[in-house]
């Protein structure tokens, strides 16, 4: 006997098996519903309490017939949604008992997320008969929208005049050359935090090329274990998502697999984390080797973390009483198989980063300042990397414009030489697993000698995004460097900058600032330093080119033994100058 599907619980055998019947009618290809299926349809529906509904194919059969609740009712995506600018070849009649025959919102939204020939509502009165009907179809002139008929008395359904719109409409589709695209995906955002936080994940729903319809928060101070937020606003969220036709919810905060699995049997659509969505965006940022692989751990670890099962009953790989048998189970095949590509990537990671070391050992070598550039994501780090080293480094007003870190040299007001470089940016609720696995390259802002900490000063959570960063870099014990706090994009309308006292304000767009910038530079790596003179014999000439990586060059004199330097460098510099030829003419310099 084929199945009933929906809302049967508590319905008995006998009334289904009947039902069940009804999968042997055929229809006339002119007749949009025949009478006395109608009038079994509303009967049932009266006699259930329930609405109702019945699928009939374009050749007369009938696809399937749902039972829903007393106000609503679930309609299942037979037709997939993919065939994005073709009907389904399937109308849709369904009951409204104790109504009216008028379409809802949620039932045009079907309609259209669907692609059905028609949608029809049917009203049913006490006694289960049909009252009054109304009929929806695709409009082919706008896509997304529906034509609506006037409501008419059930008894009177202008069937042929409703098959030919279906084939009307349906001809226009066919006669279109090629399908269009399909847009962006339509997201509804769910929160337990607050608004700004959802804020923030708009923005990072853009970034990742989906358009937010709607927000939805619902203020706990833990998620509910099984739907993240509470059952019943699950179960709203369902009617509103079929409304707007989203194509996807994203929720503000981590989700447990059983979340994930809960909110999706509810929903009926594919929903997706903050942590997810951060990965995503990585991933489709990485351009390095390094970086691919950074993610690709990431993304690996946190979906080890998710696999459901039937915990130890579905482990096969231990001998012994209870693992005899056909061998591993899906589950623990998928764990190994993750597991394996795990190690491989670490191994692939690990070569990198021993290069990354020889050439962070080098630089030491030759005692080049490391001044790294921190801050939120988006506040404009790339920017400012690219106007102090003349670098054309990807910049877009988004969220993680930039990911791979990149180093380039620079030259301070003396002479002086650094290597800036610019480090991925950072955010609130940051995952946990690409932490561990950008470590490595996050590790450039824990050795740097100074950590330049850039904000957006004209943001309103400035203070929030500011304390999100000393978190991260505490995280990182990058807590030895010097810190220096850059307030960015001075340019526009600026927030206080009293809050941040030794600040230095600048605008990366114009260039405003950049020179007192490179001056509170310079003078934070040469704290400590000396200004002495030195005679460099022209024997010795080549050690001239060595004290640029030393210090700063403050001047120099040519006299008839060699050249006499003024050079501000710290102490150990100085003695290694001397070493190497120098003579030390005078120990400070006023």
């Amino acid at each position: 006997m084929t199945e009933i599907h929906g809302n049967v619980e508590g319905i008995r055998k006998s009334v289904l098996d009947e039902l069940s019947q009804w999968y042997e009618e055929e229809v006339l290809p002119d007749d949009f519903i025949p009478r006395s299926l109608l009038e079994r349809l509303c009967a049932y529906s009266a006699v259930l309490n329930r609405e109702m509904a019945v699928y009939i194919t374009r050749d007369g059969g009938i696809a399937d017939i749902l039972i829903g609740w007393a106000d609503r009712i679930d309609l299942p995506d037979t037709a997939r949604r993919g065939r994005r600018r073709r009907l389904c070849m399937i109308r849709c009649v369904h009951t409204h008992p104790g109504g009216d025959g008028y379409l809802s919102e949620v039932d045009v939204s079907a309609l259209i997320t669907t692609r059905f020939d028609a949608m029809c509502a049917v009203g049913v009165d006490a006694e289960g008969r049909p009252t009054s009907a109304q009929a929806a179809f695709l409009n082919p002139d706008q896509e997304g929208a529906a034509r609506i008929t006037e409501v008419v008395s059930a008894r009177s359904i202008p069937g042929a005049d409703w098959i030919r719109e279906i084939l009307e409409t349906d001809a226009r589709y066919r006669a279109e050359d090629s399908a269009t695209e399909k847009g962006a995906e339509q997201a509804i955002l769910v929160g337990i935090d607050s608004e700004k936080s959802l804020k923030e994940l708009r923005e990072l729903a853009k970034t990742a090329g989906a358009e937010t319809i709607a927000t939805v928060l619902q203020k706990r101070a833990k998620p509910d274990a099984a739907y993240f937020v509470g059952k019943g606003k699950a179960e709203d969220l369902a009617l509103q998502c079929q409304a707007l036709r989203a194509d996807l919810v994203i929720a503000d905060d981590e989700l447990t697999g059983v979340m994930q699995k809960g909110l999706e049997e509810i929903l009926k659509l594919k929903v997706v984390d903050r942590t997810t969505l951060i990965m995503d965006i990585f991933a489709s940022r990485a351009n390095t080797r390094e970086g691919k692989l950074q993610v690709e751990i990431a993304q690996l670890q946190y979906r080890s973390q998710r696999l459901l099962g039937q915990g130890l009953v579905l482990s096969r790989l231990a001998g012994g009483i209870g693992t005899r048998g056909p061998g591993e189970s899906k589950l623990e095949a998928n764990r190994r198989r993750i597991r394996e590509r795990l190690t491989d990537l670490k191994r692939e990671l690990e070569q990198i980063e021993r290069q990354r070391d020889l050439r962070r050992n080098r630089r030491e070598k030759n005692q080049c300042p490391l001044i790294a550039l921190v801050g939120y994501t988006n506040a404009g780090k790339s920017t400012l990397f690219n106007l102090l080293t003349d670098s054309d480094v990807y910049v877009e007003d988004e969220l993680f414009a930039t990911l791979d870190s990149v180093s380039r040299p620079i030259t301070l007001p003396h002479g002086g030489k650094a290597l800036l470089v610019d480090t991925v940016g950072f955010i609130r609720k940051l995952p946990h697993d690409l932490v561990k696995a950008f470590r490595a390259t996050l590790e450039e802002a824990a050795l740097a000698d100074i950590n330049v900490i850039v904000s957006d000063g004209t943001s309103p959570d400035l203070l929030d995004q500011h304390a999100t960063v000393l978190q991260v870099l505490d995280s990182l014990d990058a807590t030895s460097a010097k810190r220096l706090d850059v307030l960015n994009k001075c340019d526009l309308q600026f927030g206080p900058r009293e809050l941040f006292p030794g600040a230095v304000t600048i605008s990366a767009r114009t260039g405003e600032g950049t020179d007192q910038l490179l001056q509170r530079l310079e003078e934070l790596l040469e704290e400590g330093m000396q200004t002495v003179k030195l005679m460099i014999p022209f024997e010795c000439y080549g050690l001239l080119f060595k004290l640029h990586g030393y210090g700063s060059i403050l001047g120099r004199e040519h006299e008839e033994e060699g050249v006499v330097v003024t050079l501000r460098a710290q102490p150990r510099y100085i003695n290694i100058a001397c070493k190497e030829g120098a003579s030390l003419l005078s120990d400070e310099v006023k």
